[in-house]
């Protein structure tokens, strides 16, 4: 996240792939036989998201929304390109939204999440009020399930998600953040009005954001298993960790290298704790296949 160019540089290999919003059935021209197809963007003309539709889109039924939050420097299409999403909302069956945020006073994108992560400027946006409003634009716009709306964010994007889950619960069903983190002092968390269901994956070789927890930018940022454990207690957990199977979630390390933790004795009905450890793993890890679709599928029973 500290350094732009080699995380564009990681990312930009996706793109290769053509994994944008283009071409979807759904994105069809309008015919003289029916209503003109749904928009593919939501959102003021100076921030516009890019939104997929499942390829099956029927307006009379009801989809999970998903929002992806890229990385401190990325793009939303970098980062869709990177984690596959526009393809897996078509084939899962969801509604993505993929905003950026704005351009640092050096010229890289970032969400205004934390004081850890990534704000640089005093006059930086009020990204939760931006993000919220797509996501009331979506619900107005789309068949979307309001009590199906979740986050994915990578890095800075993580932090955005946790930002999220503070200040906009009540919107919020769930989130997944890969190597990021949320407020280092709870108090700056609030009172959340609703439990948020957390999905934490870290590797424990990440040196940008580490899983220990450690000093960024400008601050100190929780542990990888403190930053999910609190929104746990939030929603009234009380049990310990429990150890569920393995999984493959990088090809850097051979094997099922990632440790799954779950904590959900106690917590409120409907919500599910989860901490994966990726041992090994970098920030920016080389996914293994079927990685991201492990983690939506987790996001989407929310």
């Amino acid at each position: 996240m500290s350094r732009t160019r080699p995380l564009i540089a990681a990312l930009l290999f996706a793109l290769a792939c053509g994994d944008d919003d283009a071409g979807s059935p759904d994105m069809a021209a309008a015919s003289d036989l029916g209503p003109p197809p749904p928009p593919t963007r939501i959102g003021p003309d100076a921030r516009e998201a890019r939104v997929t539709l499942p390829n099956d889109y029927d307006p009379e039924a009801s989809y999970p929304v998903v929002m992806l939050l890229h990385g401190y420097g990325a793009t939303g299409l970098v980062q869709g390109a990177y984690f596959g999403i526009p393809r897996l909302a078509r084939e899962l069956g969801f509604i993505a939204i993929i905003p950026d945020g704005t351009a640092d006073s050096d010229g890289n994108q970032f969400w205004n999440a934390t004081d850890v992560c990534c704000t640089l400027d005093p006059s930086a946006p009020d990204d939760v009020a931006y993000l919220s409003a797509l996501i009331d634009e979506a619900l107005a716009t789309y068949a979307a399930d309001p009590d199906r709306v979740t986050l994915i964010g990578h890095s800075n994007g993580g932090f955005m998600a946790y930002r999220m889950a503070c200040d906009a619960s009540e919107t919020i069903a769930g989130l997944v953040s890969l190597a990021g983190a949320t407020w280092n002092d709870p108090a700056e968390c609030g009172d959340p009005a609703e439990p948020v269901s957390v999905l934490q994956i870290h590797g424990t070789a990440d040196d940008t954001i580490r899983y220990e927890g450690g000093d960024f930018r400008t601050g100190t940022h929780p542990s990888a298993r403190e930053s999910v454990q609190r929104f746990a207690e939030r929603s009234g957990c009380a049990g310990t960790w429990m150890d569920r199977d393995p999984i493959d979630f990088v090809t850097t390390v051979d094997g099922a290298e990632t440790k799954v933790e779950v904590q959900s004795t106690g917590c409120a009905v409907g919500t599910d704790y989860q901490l994966w450890t990726v041992e090994g793993g970098g920030h920016i890890p080389s996914l293994a296949e079927g990685a991201i679709q492990t983690a939506l599928e987790w996001l989407l029973a929310q």
